[in-house]
C-alpha cells in the first residue's frame, strides 16, 4: 500500500510518501514560508523523485488539526484535490498524535503541545506501551498553568513535544517530577508521523472520502472569538 502524507498546520511544512509501511520519501522545511508557496513545489519533488504517479497512491492522508486555521485548510484541500479525483480514500489525523510518533522509543508520558496563542496551548497526552501508542485524553485547549496542574503528581518522565513544547517547558520544569523536551530534530510535525497514525486508522478500518474529510480546529478563530465578545457587550 501506498499512502501520500501532507503537514501544514503550523510553521514548518512537510509531505512523505511511504509503501507497505516503509517511508520512501519525505521533504521537511521549517524556514518560515507561507506553505502557500512551499508546499506545491514538495508534492512535485515527491513524485517526481520516486518515480510514482499520483494515481499509485492507495491512500492520502492529512493532519486535519488542531493548528494554523489557514495552515489545516491549505493541508487538507491539497488532499482533497488529489484524492477526489482519482476517487481514493482519505485519512484525516489529529495532529498532536501525528507529533507523538516522532517519540516512538521513549518511554514516559508524551506530552504533544501547540501554540495557540493567549497562554493557552492544544495539547493531548500519548504513551507508547509495546510499540503500539496509546491516547491518554482527548485533543484540548487549556492554558499551560492548566496542564501544569495536570502533570505535577506524575511520575513518570514527562517529554514535550511540538511547537508549544519550549514554552510548556519553560514554564513547567521547575514544578514536574522529571520533564524534559524532544530533541529539536523530532520536536515538530512531520508528514512521516501523520503517515504512522494513518496507518493506525486504516488498520481499523477508519478513512473516508474527500469529500467527508473536514478539519478540527478545537475553538474558532480568533475573528470569530472577537465578534462574539463583541456582541456580549451590545
Amino acid at each position: 500500500m501506498k499512502i501520500f502524507a501532507t503537514d501544514t498546520s503550523a510553521v514548518a511544512a512537510s509531505c512523505a510518501l511511504a509503501e507497505d509501511g516503509k517511508i520512501i520519501f519525505e521533504f521537511y522545511t521549517n524556514a518560515g514560508l507561507q506553505h502557500s508557496r512551499t508546499l506545491a513545489p514538495m508534492i512535485e519533488s515527491a513524485f517526481k523523485c520516486t518515480e510514482i504517479s499520483i494515481s499509485d497512491v492507495d491512500c492520502f492522508a492529512v493532519s486535519k488539526g488542531p493548528g494554523s486555521f489557514t495552515g489545516v485548510r491549505i493541508g487538507i484541500a491539497a488532499v482533497k484535490g488529489m484524492a477526489f479525483e482519482k476517487d481514493k480514500p482519505c485519512v484525516g489525523v489529529s495532529t498532536l498524535e501525528a507529533m507523538a510518533y516522532n517519540l516512538e522509543c521513549v518511554k514516559g508520558i508524551i506530552c504533544s503541545v501547540m501554540d495557540a496563542r493567549c497562554s493557552q496551548v492544544y495539547n493531548a497526552l500519548f504513551e507508547f506501551n509495546n510499540g503500539e501508542l496509546s491516547r491518554l485524553c482527548d485533543d484540548r485547549v487549556l492554558t499551560v498553568d492548566e496542564l501544569g496542574s495536570e502533570l505535577k503528581n506524575e511520575k513518570k518522565p514527562i517529554i514535550f513535544v511540538g511547537d508549544g513544547a519550549l514554552l510548556c517547558y519553560n514554564r513547567l520544569k521547575d514544578s514536574l517530577f522529571d520533564a524534559h523536551i524532544a530533541p529539536e530534530g523530532q520536536r515538530f510535525q512531520r508528514a512521516s508521523g501523520v503517515i504512522k497514525a494513518a496507518q493506525t486508522a486504516l488498520s481499523k478500518g477508519q478513512s473516508v472520502s474527500a469529500g467527508e474529510l473536514l478539519p478540527s480546529y478545537l475553538r474558532l478563530p480568533q475573528a470569530v472569538r472577537n465578534l462574539k465578545e463583541k456582541q456580549k457587550e451590545t
